[in-house]
């Protein structure tokens, strides 16, 4: 049976495995991974706007990797809309980077609830197997972990290089074009941030459980047995 400190410390690991879990399912669900302002340059461009002005044709957008909205401002007031992602926008983004960034979260789901048990496990008994004690806890928390890296890196590239934000803004406008003013990563971005920390620090806490601390030895008094202890 593994020690007290052993137990708590992964205990403690599962319990984090299955925060993480929960934190990837609740971002993925959200709309909520990028925010921005977004100008609406024909509008502009026809009244010959000037920096007080632009206002009047300045906008917002959110989305997140199955749906998200906008605020289309131009020149006549704002005009509120909702968007899916899937199955039509997807067609006019960069396909295959998206279906791989919503893969990548959900193989890291897969992967944390597999963690999840196997630190319980190894909280309960020892294992037989070395793959099934602190080994396995270990490659799955890094597989888990990697795969949310792999996914947030996949969506700031395509932010960052393929225009995602631009591509949606202009989505269906046959009139009017968008230009991104502002762009910024919200919650449930960094929600996916802190789900790979958190295998992060799992690492560390099965790499502590299995430090072998040395046993604080008491050292015992000797009983002098005399003749008048015997007589009594």
């Amino acid at each position: 049976m593994p020690g007290c400190f052993k137990k708590t410390l992964l205990a403690l690991a599962s319990l984090i495995s299955f925060v993480s879990f929960i934190l990837i399912v609740v971002a993925m669900g959200t709309p909520k991974w990028m925010t921005g302002k977004i100008l609406c340059k024909t509008g502009a461009d026809l009244v010959n706007a000037t920096d007080p002005e632009l206002v009047k044709f300045i906008g917002e957008i959110y989305y997140g990797l199955f749906r998200g909205g906008k605020i289309r401002q131009c020149g006549l007031g704002g005009r509120r809309s909702k968007f899916t992602i899937f199955p039509h926008m997807v067609k006019k983004l960069n396909t295959g980077l998206h279906v791989i960034i919503v893969m990548f979260l959900c193989v890291a789901i897969l992967f944390s609830l597999v963690s999840v048990g196997f630190c319980i496990l190894n909280a309960i008994k020892v294992p037989y197997r070395a793959i099934n004690g602190p080994a396995g806890a270990c490659l799955w928390n890094f597989l888990a972990g990697g795969f949310v890296v792999l996914a947030v890196t996949s969506f700031m590239a395509a932010v960052k290089l393929h225009h995602l934000t631009e591509r949606i803004a202009n989505f269906r406008e046959n009139v009017f074009r968008f230009i991104i003013l502002e762009e910024r990563f919200e919650e449930c971005f960094w929600i996916c941030v802190a789900s790979a920390t958190a295998h992060a620090v799992n690492l560390l806490l099965i790499a502590i459980s299995g430090i072998h601390f040395p046993k604080i030895k008491t050292k015992t008094e000797e009983v002098n047995v005399t003749a008048e202890d015997i007589m009594y």
